[in-house]
């Protein structure tokens, strides 16, 4: 979830930065000008095909575009583009949308294309627009192929279209998504496990309760009357000042909000609200978003928001108090005539205690939400999961990543060995924040799939910045050994976190 034009930006992130643009190792090479001219697509299950040399510039290989529309079933038109480059690794690499749309943006692929993959995009079976326009969900076909199936068949047949064109099948392929991606690459993983060898899924809008969250974040501070920017940075510098350097370090950073417990009281006014202090309704609405509300079955109605990222919420929440959500609920609004339908919600008044359950038990979240904790399909299958969260992520909480870990640990003996999940401080949704916001995630999962060894850290970055730091496999959380350059990933160990 991000506006329209970070969508790209957010999802380039995801598949990681790091580039090589040297031949990859045991390459198929062609003259990619002649064959892509004489590429008979006919067979393939494309409609409206269309293949376009595009020669190579500003580092980027020459590579075949094709492109055109999936019709799996009446009422289904999934748009995909593949991008077959003239060497080819013999591995594909999928991408997935943000927000509500696909993605099929050549920024998305840049990077795996440098590196010889062939590239798989799709639109997610509608037009691409604004990123928070799902009104095409009340048509059933589109409403599965945005939830489930536009993946997918962009995969099956992507496959089918780089075995044609290089006469050769694929040896591996790789799955990257962030936001709206990364809950695709989950419900690849659960309901189409052959499709993938190793998949990375970042911040995934993977349930609906993101989109309940969105609107009762929106909901307390409408009530509370709002926060300020200001208001916003001076609870976050006092979180700050508190717990920036439970990890050794005072950097900026917290490490592991969850263990921070700083309480918005220690800055309440005594007297008149003033720009050095908060009100009273303002301090018990920061209490209510930093601890989540639970609907009465337990389930989470609305996701906790993490101390020290408070200055980042207001691009995806009315913190202002004046109700006005920029991403309309997540797009929840959007979907009133799906989830109630002869119904006018009263978002102003949403409740926990029956609408959340409306929403959680719909038909139409039992097609999009991609929840299940049981991956031996995919494991027993050699396929391995990488999930990663930014810390000070205000749209999808880290949070519901963690549940999420914690079940799939409890239930898949092979996740040991086959998932990790990386939490990255300071960063917010598939990037920027203060933190460290550039994961090595292509490289990892290549090294993860040819050494069968499961990663411990990664390495993260920060663009046109000296920052880099050690993210840990969670649960555990990276500590400064308390001396040594902070930049240093030497400088920092793993360990359990402290709450």
């Amino acid at each position: 979830m991000r506006l329209t034009a970070s969508i790209a930006a957010a999802a380039l992130l995801a598949a990681g930065c790091a580039t090589d643009t040297s031949q990859p190792s045991g390459a198929i090479t062609y003259n990619g000008v002649k064959d892509c001219a004489a590429f008979n697509v006919a067979g393939l299950g494309l409609a409206d095909a269309k293949t376009t040399w595009v020669p190579g510039k500003d580092a980027l290989p020459s590579y075949c575009e094709v492109s055109g529309t999936l019709h799996p079933v009446a009422g289904s038109d999934i748009g995909v583009v593949y991008r077959l480059p003239e060497a080819w690794n013999r591995k594909v690499y999928g991408v997935g949308g943000g927000g509500w749309i696909g993605n099929t943006a050549l920024q998305t692929v840049t990077d795996a294309l440098r590196r010889g993959y062939a590239t798989m995009s799709t639109d997610g079976g509608h037009p691409i627009g604004n990123v928070w326009d799902n009104s095409w969900a009340v048509m059933p076909e589109k409403a599965k192929d945005f939830s489930y199936r536009a993946i997918h068949e962009m995969t099956a047949a992507g496959k089918k279209v780089a075995a044609a064109y290089y006469g050769k099948k694929h040896s591996r392929a790789y799955y990257v998504g962030c936001s709206t991606g990364g809950r695709m690459g989950l419900m690849e993983a659960q309901r189409f496990p052959a499709d993938y060898d190793a998949i990375v899924a970042g911040a995934p809008v993977y349930t609906l309760q993101v989109q309940t969250s969105s609107v009762l974040r929106t909901n307390v501070f409408t009530q509370s009357g709002g926060l300020s920017a200001g208001d916003l940075k001076l609870a976050e510098n006092a979180a700050l000042a508190q717990c920036d350097a439970d990890d050794g370090l005072k950097d900026g950073l917290i490490n592991d909000p969850r263990s921070c417990h700083w309480d918005p009281a220690t800055i309440q006014c005594s007297g008149a609200k003033t720009d050095s202090c908060l009100s009273a309704p303002q301090v018990a609405a920061l209490k209510t978003v930093y601890e989540g509300i639970k609907s009465p079955d337990g389930e989470w109605a609305m996701l906790p928001m993490s101390r020290g990222g408070e200055t980042t919420w207001s691009f995806f929440v009315a913190t202002d108090g004046k109700g006005k959500d920029p991403t309309q609920g997540g797009g929840l609004v959007g979907l009133g005539p799906v989830i109630f339908p002869g119904r006018t919600v009263d978002w102003a008044h949403f409740s926990a205690a029956t609408d959340v359950p409306q929403v959680r038990s719909s038909a139409f979240a039992a097609m999009y939400e991609a929840k299940d904790p049981n991956l031996s399909p995919f494991f027993q299958r050699g396929g391995k999961l990488l999930m990663w969260h930014g810390l000070s992520d205000a749209g999808p909480s880290p949070v519901g990543s963690t549940d999420y870990a914690r079940a799939v640990m409890a239930q898949n003996k092979a996740a040991a060995d086959q998932y990790r999940l990386f939490l990255a401080p300071g960063v917010g949704h598939c990037g920027g924040g203060p933190g460290a916001d550039v994961l090595p995630l292509l490289d990892t999962i290549e090294t993860w799939d040819r050494t069968d060894v499961a990663p411990e850290t990664v390495v993260a970055s920060k663009r046109d910045s000296p920052l880099k730091r050690l993210d840990c496999a969670w649960p555990k959380v990276a500590h400064y050994k308390g001396s040594g350059d902070a930049n240093d990933p030497a400088s920092w160990s793993c360990a359990a976190p402290t709450s």
